[in-house]
């Protein structure tokens, strides 16, 4: 599973959003298109930006599959335990998961 660190989100959601998918999603979708399954890795926010979020990891399941493609935020051991529990979770695909802080 390819793990596929974005960065430079703003905090305004709708921002946000628009930046991962004219930044983010032609190299997401590539590595998908090539036969990896992804694990997208993203900065906490707050919850204004759960929606896009929820929205934009669940179309790219659908549209890949038999890929998976999950969504994590946050940093450190806390997200780095939700990643690698996503490599062996052969059945989970289309999730925003929220690491702890």
């Amino acid at each position: 599973m390819q793990e596929i660190a974005v960065e430079g989100l703003p905090d305004d959601p709708l921002q946000a959003a628009g930046i991962f998918h004219n930044s983010w999603l032609a190299a997401i979708e590539r590595s998908l298109g090539e036969g990896s399954s992804v694990t997208i890795c993203v900065p906490s926010a707050d919850h204004t930006h759960e929606e896009w979020r929820k929205a934009a990891v669940a179309m790219l399941a659908r549209k890949h599959t038999p890929h998976r493609v999950n969504m994590v935020a946050g940093s450190g051991a806390q997200a780095r335990a939700v990643v690698e529990y996503l490599e062996s979770a052969h059945a989970v695909t289309g999730q925003y998961l929220e690491a702890a802080i």
